[in-house]
């Protein structure tokens, strides 16, 4: 497996230090030209769709993304026909589930569309769902919020808001066709506690575009886990910001891409207060004819985060010929008066050493595959905690590798 990893200091990122990896086929790594956060946005954060041009394909934020695959939402032809998804949550005792009018000032806290299908879908959903757990309240049972796509256009958006010291877990899962841009807000408290599991796995014809912002509070920690398996295109553009000292983000991130499909992570953790962490961690196993992986991890750490610790990561498995990674894991770094910065991005097809260790003890190649596989993706699953949701993607990448076998 070729992987690169860098630890820029803020010397090297401004004076043309190690550059970040960019395109990777089949284990194969170009190098991609070094740019800011800013110069890769075409226009700056806005809830209005109007401030953004709309893509063509040339601009650094778009692309890797099939336009023409979008069906629409990048464009404004795409129109919500009252049938695209059917939201249902269920929420344990003390949690308040609502649905509100556009007007409503919780809304769009955590975070401004950066581009122009966040601020279409800001623009055109007619009612968001705000979750709320009050303070101090603490959670033994998930909170789940089902999306099932029913065929049709929809633009969505969805708070979740904890506050001080409380503690949740709440699994998004999106399932059955629609053609979907949705907005998505995670608000805590100082000292709260939020792990969010958000899983993709949609019918194949599906098209989802998405931004989820995350705005963390003094001493608090986020844990996210965003799982993408089905789908036409999938693109989502998780971002985290800090609202407090002392606050931690882990993200975490598992994708299994198939022959034609398009999914695309896109983070940003913007380390804007003093003292705070991060560690991303992504992996991702492709297979089949123009299986196609972009995953993109901006990192900025501002001139005011002194203290900043952080690091990510993207490790990416190729199963078979004809697939296809972009990887470009980026950090900017702006003080030098931090605890630690890093990167690395890793793609290969299976370790040879491996394999033959496993078949010299007996055991079918095809077998041997399943279990460096798993082996992988083992380390994500186990820590997502909610026993269920582990069980099923266990099973459904067993699923994905007999269709590898097969």
């Amino acid at each position: 497996m070729a992987e690169a990893q860098n630890s820029p200091t803020l010397n090297s990122v401004r004076a043309g230090g190690p550059p970040p990896m960019g395109s990777t086929t089949a284990g194969q790594i170009a190098v991609a030209a070094e740019s800011t956060v800013a110069t890769r946005m075409s226009a700056p954060p806005s809830f209005d769709v109007a401030d953004f041009p709309v893509p063509h394909g040339r601009e650094e934020e778009w692309r890797f993304t099939p336009l023409e695959r979008l069906r629409g939402l990048h464009d404004g032809t795409a129109v919500a026909n009252g049938g695209g998804v059917k939201v249902d949550v269920q929420a344990p005792e003390g949690v308040t589930v609502e649905t509100v009018g556009r007007d409503d000032a919780r809304l769009g806290r955590a975070g401004t569309p950066v581009d122009r299908v966040a601020a279409q879908a800001y623009s055109a959903f007619e009612q968001a769902g705000v979750v709320t757990v009050p303070k101090e309240t603490v959670l033994t049972e998930p909170i789940r919020i089902a999306v099932h796509g029913e065929g049709g256009v929809a633009y969505g958006h969805q708070v979740i808001e904890l506050g001080a010291f409380a503690e949740a877990v709440v699994v998004i899962d999106h399932t059955g066709d629609a053609v979907l841009a949705a907005n998505v807000d995670y608000v805590l408290g100082d000292g709260a506690k939020l792990t969010v599991v958000s899983v993709q796995d949609w019918d194949d014809k599906a098209v989802h575009v998405g931004q989820h912002n995350a705005l963390i509070g003094r001493d608090a920690t986020f844990k996210s886990f965003v799982v993408t398996f089905g789908g036409d295109v999938v693109r989502l553009h998780p971002r985290v910001a800090y609202a407090g000292t002392g606050g931690e983000a882990e993200l975490f991130g598992l994708y299994f891409t198939d022959a034609g499909q398009h999914q695309e992570h896109r983070l940003l953790v913007d380390h804007n207060t003093p003292h705070c962490k991060s560690n991303v961690m992504y992996k991702g196993a492709l297979q089949g004819e123009e299986a196609h992986a972009v995953w993109i991890g901006d990192v900025l750490i501002e001139a005011k985060a002194e203290g900043t610790d952080t690091y990510e990561m993207n490790r990416n498995l190729v199963l078979t010929d004809g697939a296809r990674v972009d990887s470009v894991p980026n950090l900017e770094i702006e003080t030098g008066e931090i605890v630690g910065a890093g990167h690395a991005s890793a793609t290969g097809r299976f370790d040879d050493e491996q394999l033959f260790y496993l078949m010299a003890r007996g055991i079918p190649e095809h077998e041997a595959r399943r279990l460096v596989v798993r082996g992988f993706f083992a380390e994500l699953v186990q820590q997502i905690g909610v026993a269920d949701i582990e069980e099923r993607l266990l099973a459904k990448i067993e699923e994905e590798l007999e269709a590898s076998v097969a």
